[in-house]
């Protein structure tokens, strides 16, 4: 067996064959790649991604905490950012700006159309 030292690479704490960790796309793009971080593309069509094309739109977001003392809460406000595991609402009425973990979202409504072309190709 070839072991690639450019790669993590761990024991096998269980014996037998040692195995290497395969590497996480890069997020965002590096710039020598040409890619535009701001562009999506259509196999992307990711929450946060669907959540940026939205921005300035008002949302109710639904969260649900098992086994915590909130249980489940609704947060209302203005979409300000959407990032791999985060959205950031802004309360107007309230003046409040709320850091949420996409780990306990359930879902999303809008009162207003959802923008979803997520085709920037023109294809």
């Amino acid at each position: 067996m070839t072991i690639n030292y450019q790669q993590p690479f761990y024991q096998n704490p269980y014996g037998g064959v040692p195995y290497i960790y395969p590497q996480p796309p890069i997020y965002p793009y590096p710039p020598e790649a040409g890619v535009n971080p701001n562009q999506i593309y259509n196999e992307q069509s990711y929450i946060e991604n669907i959540l940026r094309l939205n921005k300035g739109k008002i949302a109710t977001v639904y969260m649900s905490f098992e086994g915590s003392q909130w249980g489940s809460k609704i947060f209302r406000g203005e979409i300000v950012e959407a990032g791999r595991d985060h959205i950031i609402l802004h309360d107007v009425q309230n003046k409040i700006n709320y850091l949420l973990l996409t780990i306990y979202l359930s879902y999303i409504t809008f009162d207003d159309t959802i923008d979803y072309n997520l085709n920037f190709n023109g294809e």
